[in-house]
Parts: structure tokens; C-alpha cells; sequence
């Protein structure tokens, strides 16, 4: 929110909200006493600015302390918005309808008549309350459930040119771990037990495996060690990786947290390609793996990666598999390399929140990146955006539940 008119207006919208919400608890308390309208009044704005004073002090000093706990602190303006927003818009609606309508009766009725204020809609309050529960409850469900309630999609994925002897090839992709976000270890070691029924011939990880520090993947690592393939698990970094998003004592510091970072993946048996690329022998065919650091379409992100050096390190292998964390990437730059033809990509996380059914898929992240989730495909090149396994930010997910890609891969 750089620009100061966006930041205004989504100030105009919380107040907006805030109010909305408000009428719509008065107009239900109308019929009570003046005692229990005051009180009911009174805890309706205690909670609503407590829960921001509360989420303002979480948000200027995450950095310390419990920063899990504290991230659930800062969703809580955002559960509560998400139902007043809901109440906002039908309760503003009427409010244009009655100034309408007060509007024409001044006009045409007598002096002294036109100004009798119109009440408000009991049953348009209730409805507004009623509709403004669901994003409550379904946010509240996705950090109580939907955080950590794997999923494993299956994509069968067919290339003419994919060597004879990867016919059936099995590749399994995780991404986003964030690590930092999760208070014990079990969801990941559910999740790398899910992993592992998969079988896989190879499993890639394209990105964030921390929030901001190395130190955070550290309590995991007994668990991601476990991940077992037949071949090398490759991993790549991404925009978190970095540590871009903390103030560091000096470069110096930065550096080293960037450098036990990449310790931590070869401890776990996971080999980092930044910037280069492996080969895949199966008898006398071969595939080339090949990876990048980040590197973004957007300018609110970083550019690390060099896509030529890793595309020459690949040499002359008839398949390539790419692991770029950024999908804007792939526009960006991929596109123009025509023999990669599988880009394995995370990073949006489907925003965590959104509708994810066989017919439709929605969600805000698709007004910011143009290939944000699932397969996407220009001319014989494929990407496939992965939405995560872990979550950052709100502690949940709803609709865009956390997955792992199991691809199999097919000669056309």
C-alpha cells in the first residue's frame, strides 16, 4: 500500500465496515432496554478496538517473542472484517434506497412531513448478520482445520518428446513450506508421511522453506529428512528464503543466515540447484533438472536468478524440468527458452483463501498474478503453480487447501 490514496481508501472501507456492523447489531438490540442497548453498544466497540489495538501491537513486534501466537492475533481484525465487510454491502444498499426515497417524499410532500427518518430493515439487519457469519466461520474453519488438512492432487502430464524410459516417470512437488509458522512438528511429519505414500521417483520443493530465518526449518528438519524418493530430493529458493523482510544487525549477519539456510538443506539430504542444473540418467535416456533462485515479474520482488547459466548447465537433454519459485517468471522470461517444458512454480499460496471447485476457481490473488494456481499451458511448454503446503500470514486456508502435486509424466 504504497500509494496514499489505496491506503486511505481501505481505511474508509474498515470504518465503513466498523459502522455497518454496528447498525446492524443496534437495529437487532432496538427492541431491548435503554440499559441493554448501551450495554450492548458498549461491548460491541470495546471488542472491535480491542481486537485492533490487539492486532496493531502483534503486527509492530512480530519479530519477538511468540511470533506464531501472534500471527493469530493479527487475523482476528480479519475474521471480524470479513463478516462486516458482508454487512456493509446490502445495509448500505438500503441506505441509498432510503435516501432515495426521503429524497422524493421531500420533494413532494408537504413541509413539515418529509422529515420523518425511515427505520431501518429489522429483517434486512438480520439477513445482513446472517450472511456476514459465513466468511466469519469459514475463516475461522481454515485456521482451525484448513491449515493442515492436506491434500494430494494427481496431474497426469503428456510430452512428445519425454525419453522412452521416463514413460510413467512419477515427480512429486511440494512448495511454501514456511516452516516458521507452524508451533510443533507434527503437521509436517502427517505431511511427509503423505509424501512418502506417493512413491515418488523424484520430489522437488520449489521455495520458502522458511518465513525469514534459517533457525526455524531447524525443528522440522528430523521430519523433512524423512522424505524419501528414489532419486535426490532437488530444492530451490524463494522470496523468504532470503531474509529480505527483517532488519538485520549488518549484511554480514544476513549473509550468514542466507548461508546456514542452504547448511540446512544439505543436512536434510535435499540438493540446492541455484542457478544450475542435474541430470537424470535412465539407461541410455536422460532428463535435465534445472533451477533458479528467485526471480519475479514484479518489482516488489527480487530478481536473484539467472535463467541463462542454469539453461546452459542443461546442455543438450531432449526434457527439462524447471524449478522457479515466482510463476510470473514464466512469462517473464521462461517462455523464451522453448525447450524447458515443465516449470514447477509456488509462491501465491492461492492466497489461502478463495473457491476451488472442479468448475470454478477464484480467488483475489488472480487480480495480482495471470497463472496463480494449477496447469497452465502455451504451446508445447507447461507451468504448474503449486498453492503450498505451509501458510503465512493468516495461520489458515480456506478453499485453496495445502498440497502435494504428484505428476505423472507420459509420452504423448
Amino acid at each position: 500500500m504504497r500509494n496514499p490514496l489505496v491506503l486511505w481508501l481501505f481505511l474508509a472501507v474498515i470504518v465503513l465496515a466498523e459502522w455497518y456492523g454496528y447498525q446492524a447489531v443496534r437495529t437487532m438490540a432496538q427492541h431491548q432496554s435503554v440499559a441493554a442497548r448501551r450495554g450492548i453498544a458498549i461491548v460491541y466497540w470495546v471488542v472491535s478496538l480491542g481486537v485492533w489495538a490487539l492486532a496493531f501491537w502483534a503486527g509492530t513486534t512480530r519479530q519477538m517473542g511468540n511470533t506464531v501466537l501472534k500471527s493469530y492475533i493479527m487475523s482476528l481484525p480479519l475474521l471480524l472484517l470479513a463478516g462486516k465487510f458482508i454487512i456493509l454491502i446490502p445495509l448500505l444498499l438500503e441506505d441509498a434506497t432510503r435516501l432515495v426515497r426521503w429524497a422524493m417524499g421531500a420533494a413532494t410532500q408537504p413541509a413539515g412531513l418529509a422529515g420523518n427518518a425511515m427505520p431501518r430493515s429489522e429483517f434486512l439487519a438480520k439477513l445482513a448478520l446472517g450472511i456476514g457469519a459465513i466468511p466469519f466461520v469459514a475463516l475461522l474453519w481454515g485456521m482451525v482445520r484448513g491449515a493442515t488438512d492436506y491434500q494430494v492432487r494427481r496431474v497426469t502430464l503428456r510430452f512428445p518428446n519425454l525419453p522412452p524410459a521416463f514413460d510413467g516417470f512419477k515427480v512429486v512437488q511440494i512448495s511454501d513450506l514456511h516452516t516458521g509458522s507452524f508451533s510443533s512438528t507434527e503437521p509436517l511429519e502427517r505431511a511427509v508421511a503423505l509424501i512418502n505414500k506417493q512413491a515418488a521417483d523424484l520430489v522437488l520443493m520449489t521455495g520458502d522453506l522458511v518465513n525469514n530465518r534459517a533457525t526455524e526449518v531447524e525443528p522440522h528438519m528430523p521430519a523433512l529428512a524423512g522424505i524419501k524418493s528414489e532419486l535426490p530430493i532437488f530444492s530451490s529458493l524463494g522470496n523468504h528464503d532470503y531474509g529480505d523482510y527483517v532488519q538485520w544487525e549488518s549484511p554480514a549477519e544476513k549473509r550468514a543466515n542466507l548461508e546456514r539456510l542452504m547448511q540446512n538443506h544439505a543436512k536434510m539430504g535435499w540438493t540446492l540447484i541455484n542457478d544450475t542444473s542435474h541430470t537424470i540418467t535412465r539407461g541410455e535416456d536422460k532428463i535435465a533438472v534445472l533451477g533458479v533462485q528467485n526471480w519475479s515479474g514484479h518489482s516488489n520482488f527480487p530478481k536473484y536468478g539467472n535463467l541463462p547459466q542454469a539453461h546452459a548447465a542443461s546442455g543438450d537433454a531432449p526434457f527439462k524440468i524447471l524449478l522457479s519459485h515466482d510463476p510470473s517468471h514464466w512469462e517473464a522470461q521462461v517462455l523464451n527458452y522453448p525447450d524447458i517444458d515443465l516449470t514447477l512454480s509456488g509462491h501465491t499460496h492461492g492466497m489461502q483463501f478463495g473457491v476451488n471447485l472442479s468448475f470454478l476457481k477464484w480467488s483475489p490473488v488472480q487480480y495480482v498474478y495471470k497463472q496463480w494456481a494449477g496447469l497452465y499451458e502455451q504451446g508445447r511448454q507447461k507451468l504448474y503453480v503449486n498453492t503450498g503446503l505451509g501458510y503465512l500470514g493468516y495461520p489458515g486456508r480456506v478453499g485453496f487447501l495445502p498440497e502435494i502435486t504428484v505428476f505423472e509424466l507420459r509420452r504423448a
